[in-house]
């Protein structure tokens, strides 16, 4: 038996073939190398050092045979070995994002890198790290740290051109903001997308002083070595859960958000003070020259960063000599010119928008800045979609529209002419019994719902007591606005102080065909929210004095949208949005977060439509 078992022992081994695996041997091996021979890229893992030794992971990717290539940079707190392994594949448009298709499809070198204290990165991780002084005591920041892996990535990638582009979205548009900051030599064009620019005004963290619950996961998710993950509040009714708790700052105690220091800085910080203004990009921007040609990109119905774009527009525009500033404004949600973009909510578009978008204008105008010898590209002043007629437009100036007042009337009616006799419109908004930001039970991690909710059919609260609503008459000619529409509101309330929400929307014909699902559909066009102590300063919050009519003015986001024929265009005002918003208790307090259960009380709220105090919408009408 023993010389027949070494006889085919003996012939396997003639024959070429391995011997046999032990059957007792461990099967656990130390690396497995994802990146097969086969592979049509070349993937690197390297750790840049920074200028105060901390080394930062960073993963480089080109197809094979790349040579004298431009750099694509993204600097992303949202693990970059996961982010260039999307698909295990060997193609290289499998593993990294969708979006970055047709770059490395046309040469480009494409880096993504963690963030200082995340991830593989070393370091220490603050969230939206302020620019090094008086909130930043240390030597780095995202600028520096931008500059430095630029400088290793030009001497250390020999495939490179000398050239980089940085871009991103959210929080990757922030830290490709910030790169603009002192911006190295060798960075030569941004396209920052939805970017976070000033977390108080009207970005992720607050809106014009209401905050925004659901970022209480976000502080988990980022910030927990150990445990990261959503609030574990269950996955029952937000709506339900969110009222249960109280105040937001109650709902942070109960679930144990205290132990976050980054959870204590937005509650320690209620008002616009330094700690908020000091970090607000568009400012820091004003003061900065605009070197580094920059393409800023955002969504019309952008359900976290709506703020920051348009913003950083405004602030940097005046400094623009010509071509170097341009606003990009899509028919997308946040971060939607990176996925597909033919349709939105119960929109569809002409074909894929995001696609139109990157072939049409980003890749030409990084082609133009980042590859000698490619076709010219002039930067407009704007690329705006119009949703309503779904065409794009290029334009040489935004606002592309002038306001003109829409009047709050009697009768539920709107018009543009003011009113010529006094009258109010009252409801009773009752801290007890909020108004839900789309229909219960409400799950605010649910993505489909997270990322089409601004597009959501206002029917659903149309009938309720405490919302009310204005409509033109049935529209017989278009009407088109492309800018931001600014509230001018004329309000009272019984309280010391409340919210107010305002929205612009386009009501649908009752009877219709094409597309029958969008019959009597009222879709929002733009909703934003004010915190009304803020009516004097959002650096100084106050009472309100009851029964006495303030002048609340505030814009909401940009749009592009045309109102059809057959169409009407409504108001409606509400206090709650509920339980996206925390919840104003009606009385004043000092700081809403630690406001206790008999501090919320209902209150009647009266809307002004008198001459002299006449509450009107004005939308940025496009002329004929």
């Amino acid at each position: 038996m023993a010389m027949r078992h070494l006889l085919l022992v003996s012939a396997l081994l003639a024959s070429g073939l391995p011997a046999q695996t032990d059957p007792a041997m461990a099967d656990g091996i130390p690396r497995y190398e994802r990146v097969r021979p086969q592979a049509d890229y070349e993937r690197r893992e390297v750790k840049i050092p920074m200028r105060d030794g901390a080394k930062l992971y960073t993963v480089i990717v080109f197809r094979k045979g790349t040579k004298n290539a431009p750099i694509l940079l993204s600097r992303t707190p949202y693990d970059a070995a996961r982010t260039t392994w999307r698909n295990s594949s060997q193609r290289i448009e499998e593993i990294l994002p969708i979006a970055d298709a047709e770059f490395v499809q046309d040469g480009y070198i494409r880096v993504y890198q963690d963030v200082r204290g995340l991830h593989k990165s070393e370091g220490e991780y603050l969230m939206a790290r302020p620019l090094v002084g008086s909130l930043n005591r240390s030597k780095v920041d995202h600028s520096t740290d931008a500059y430095d892996t630029i400088e290793w990535l030009v001497k250390n990638v020999p495939e490179g051109n000398g050239r980089v582009g940085i871009c991103g979205s959210s929080y990757l548009g922030f830290t490709s903001l910030m790169a603009l900051v002192r911006p190295h030599p060798a960075l030569k064009a941004a396209v920052p997308q939805s970017p976070m620019v000033d977390g108080w005004l009207g970005d992720d963290w607050f809106h014009n002083g209401a905050y925004r619950q659901i970022n209480f996961d976000y502080i988990t998710e980022q910030n927990a070595k150990e445990g990261s993950g959503p609030v574990s509040k269950g996955t029952g009714d937000d709506y339900a859960v969110f009222l249960r708790e109280g105040s937001a700052g109650a709902y942070a105690r109960a679930f144990g958000l205290l132990d976050f220091p980054a959870a204590r800085k937005v509650l320690e910080h209620p008002a616009y003070d330094a700690y908020w203004e000091g970090q607000a990009l568009d400012k820091i921007l004003a003061r900065e020259p605009l070197t580094v040609p920059t393409m800023l990109v955002v969504g019309q119905w952008d359900q976290e960063d709506s703020y920051g774009a348009p913003a950083v527009y405004r602030a940097w525009k005046p400094k623009d000599p010509g071509g170097m500033l341009g606003l990009v404004i899509g028919p997308w949600r946040h971060s939607g010119f990176n996925r597909e973009g033919a349709s939105l909510g119960p929109l569809d578009f002409e074909g894929d928008t995001a696609l139109q978008f990157r072939t049409r204008w980003m890749k030409p105008f990084l082609d133009h800045h980042l590859k000698p010898g490619a076709p010219a590209f002039r930067l407009p002043a704007s690329v705006t979609y119009a949703t309503g007629t779904n065409r794009w437009e290029v334009r040489d100036a935004w606002p592309a529209g002038k306001p003109k007042a829409l009047y709050l009337q009697a009768g539920g009616a709107l018009a543009w002419t003011p009113p010529t006799e006094a009258g109010r419109d009252e409801y009773v908004s009752d801290p007890a019994k909020p108004v839900p930001f789309v229909p219960r039970p409400v799950n605010m991690r649910d993505s489909a719902m997270w990322g089409s909710w601004l597009l959501s059919d206002q029917r659903n609260v149309s009938t309720r007591p405490d919302v009310l609503s204005w409509a033109t008459p049935v529209l017989e000619k278009a009407v088109q606005i492309a800018g931001a529409p600014e509230v001018d509101l004329w309000a009272a309330t019984s309280g010391t102080d409340s919210d107010w929400v305002v929205k612009v929307i386009d009501v649908y014909p009752l009877e219709m065909s094409n597309p029958a699902k969008l019959a009597g559909y009222e879709l929002p066009i733009g909703i934003e929210i004010y915190r009304g102590r803020y009516v004097r300063g959002f650096a100084t919050p106050g009472p309100l004095q009851p029964g006495k009519a303030e002048n609340y003015r505030f814009a909401l986001p940009n749009v592009n949208h045309v109102f059809q024929p057959g169409h009407r265009i409504m108001v409606q005002i509400q206090s709650t949005l509920f339980p996206l918003y925390d919840r104003n208790p009606q009385t004043f307090v000092p700081n809403i977060f630690h406001a206790r259960p008999e501090d919320y009380r209902a209150a009647t709220q009266t809307i002004l439509r008198t001459p002299g105090q006449a509450s009107a919408v004005r939308l940025p009408v496009v002329s004929d």
